[in-house]
């Protein structure tokens, strides 16, 4: 696992890094309630919302590890899901008779 992920050279150690990883994860968790909430105000079903959401940030996180062999996270932005739902879905349903 070293090897593989150069600690040595980056100047770290296992221990760092699964302290990093839980402080990642905790401090993106939330997206899989907030991003659902906000969503579901403009008829998004919350449970399919939810788990496009985990699901999507899980991929995004693997892949920009696997690629990159850096520790970036991925996740859904929500300011663009915000704008979405309230602002174009909101306007069209305030426009429909």
């Amino acid at each position: 696992m070293e090897r593989f992920f150069k600690f040595a050279e980056r100047g770290t150690n296992l221990r760092t890094e699964i302290m990093a990883g839980i402080t990642t994860f905790m401090t993106m968790a939330y997206i899989v309630f907030v991003n659902p909430a906000i969503l579901s105000g403009a008829g998004v079903p919350f449970a399919g919302a939810a788990t496009a959401t985990a699901l999507g940030a899980a991929l995004m996180c693997i892949l920009m590890g696997v690629c990159t062999n850096r520790p970036l996270a991925m996740a859904a932005g929500m300011g663009f899901n915000a704008a979405l739902a309230f602002t174009v879905i909101g306007f069209q349903q305030a426009n429909i008779p």
